[in-house]
């Protein structure tokens, strides 16, 4: 990489879910002094096994900022409900206003196909609130603003036709970003799911996939799958 600064935005369905996909990246970015910002559709209020969702609302927006602290990122929540998340027109242009307001060279969020209805939602949202952003003709208070690319972070409950295209090393942040998701009591207490063992083993399956130590992996549009050269590239 260069030594410009750039942004890289991370759109995930629920606060811990880009935190958990692609926080180790996330992680490397913000050490390396890019401006990394961590936008939550919902808190995930709904998932606590005992919590009212409205007390686990204000637990997990303090995780998210506390997290966010933790690899010198900013955090912000939307105005959205776990579980309810509609792919609306208005929930677009919402998206698009903030990519237009912030202005990321990067943006991250959840492959198209999930188990999760909010995964999927949050998907449709960033995709056509990118294009949104971009264009002219559509008139909002803000200027028209171009991504520079736009990543599906590998997650376990959006399996399903994920094809890893990018392998990022995250060696060397691998430990910081762990400890990050220590904000997190659902990560490392969940009676559902071994997050910390899945991420952890993830990333040394992937590490291996691309000869480091650890890497985290990401998809892009079909479309998108393509390598232009003059003559066969011979390494």
């Amino acid at each position: 990489m260069d030594n410009k600064k750039i942004h890289v935005m991370a759109i995930g369905a629920h606060a811990g879910d880009m935190e958990l996909t692609c926080g180790a990246v996330l992680t490397k970015y913000a050490m390396n002094g890019h401006k990394v910002t961590l936008v939550h559709m919902t808190s995930g209020e709904k998932g606590h096994p005992i919590l009212s969702g409205d007390v686990y609302k204000k637990q997990k927006d303090k995780e998210a900022n506390e997290f966010a602290g933790k690899i010198g990122a900013q955090a912000m929540i939307l105005p959205y409900k776990d579980g309810e998340l509609l792919d609306s027109e208005e929930v677009k242009f919402y998206v698009c206003d903030l990519i237009r307001q912030y202005k990321p060279d990067i943006l991250i969020t959840h492959w198209k196909n999930s188990i999760h209805k909010d995964h999927e939602a949050t998907y449709k949202i960033v995709k056509d609130a990118v294009f949104y952003a971009s264009i002219k003709s559509f008139q909002r208070d803000l200027s028209p603003h171009c991504i520079r690319a736009l990543y599906f972070a590998e997650n376990w409950e959006d399996p399903e036709d994920f094809k890893p295209y990018i392998y990022i090393d995250v060696s060397e942040t691998y430990n910081i970003w762990i400890e990050a998701l220590k904000s997190y009591e659902f990560i490392g207490n969940s009676p559902y799911f071994k997050y910390l063992d899945y991420y952890n083993a993830l990333s040394i399956v992937r590490g291996a996939e691309c000869r480091r130590e650890r890497a985290e992996t990401f998809a892009i549009e079909p479309l998108g799958i393509k390598q232009i050269f003059d003559y066969f590239p011979v390494k």
